[in-house]
This record gives structure tokens, sequence and C-alpha cells, in this order.
């Protein structure tokens, strides 16, 4: 099995795993009240990180030469993917989903920046593909990504802006 191979396989499995985690919690969200915010704008993230891995698919287990440093970026990507879900803990979810009363979080990589999580796909979208010398692919799928996140943000911030502000930032 080839690098590329190897890595697909793990991004598509830590997908799948992300998307039952998130079904979980958004189950539980939903149960104690909480409201999903832009219900239409879901699919289009499906079908960009669909058709981002579909792409992947073609190149990566052919590729014969990748950079390191770039891989290594991407595996500290995950670090950082992990401290997001794990700072979040139930209430994170691969949608935009709001719990009436609950405290925004200011922990964590929340501390530093205000939507950690989608740096961490911003910079993964771009940085695999790179790391294989796919520079169309990084462009296209970074500018698609780019898009839909600023579109999400404005939505996920007018949202949360009725939510009460942090007190506990540990």
């Amino acid at each position: 099995m080839s690098i590329g191979s190897a890595i697909l396989c793990f991004i598509v499995a830590q997908r799948f795993a992300e998307l039952a985690l998130a079904a979980r919690n958004t189950r539980q969200l939903r149960r104690l009240g909480a409201v999903e915010i832009d219900t239409g704008g879901y699919p289009w993230f499906i079908a960009l990180h669909a058709s981002w891995l579909a792409s992947l698919a073609l190149i990566l287990p052919g590729a014969r030469v990748w950079s390191w440093a770039l891989l290594g970026l991407f595996a500290a990507l995950q670090l950082g993917r992990l401290w997001v879900i794990g700072t979040l803990g139930r209430r994170w979810t691969t949608r935009i989903i709001v719990l009436p009363g609950e405290m925004l979080v200011a922990r964590g990589p929340y501390r530093y920046v205000r939507h950690p999580n989608y740096l961490v796909v911003a910079a993964e979208i771009a940085a695999l593909p790179l790391a294989f010398g796919a520079v169309a692919l990084a462009g296209i799928f970074s500018a698609a990504n780019l898009a839909l996140i600023a579109r999400r943000i404005a939505i996920e911030d007018r949202a949360l802006a009725t939510a009460q502000p942090a007190l506990d930032p540990r």
C-alpha cells in the first residue's frame, strides 16, 4: 500500500468516525432543545468534502513524490482537530446547532481563535493535496471551502450572538 493510499484510508475512516460522533452529539443536543441553523447549507459541505475525498482518491494512490514537511503539517492539524473536538465535547457537531441558554466556549483553542475547526479544515484542504503536488486541486477546493466557510461563519456568528458570553475561560 502506498503512503497516499494509507493516508486516504486514514482520512476516510476518520471522517466516518467524526460523522458518527457528530450525529450522536446532534441527537443529544436536539433532545436538550437545541436548534439547527442553516439546514440548507449543510449539504454543500457534504458535497465539498465528498468531492475533495474523491479527488484525493484519484491522485494519492499513484503519487510517487510527496512533501514530508506538508505531511507533517497535516499530522499536526489532526492534533488541532482533536483539540477542537475534545474542547467542545458533546457540543461538537458538523452542523450549526445552538443550545439556548448555553455559554459560549472560551477555553482550549477557542481562547485564541473564534472558529478553530474551520481554520483546521481550511488548512487540511490545502495542505494534503499540496503535499502530493496537486496544486490545482488545493486551489480549487480551498476557494470553494472559503466561500462556504465565509457564509457559514456569518450565519453562525448571528446565531451565537444570542448565546451567553463565556465566563469560564479554562
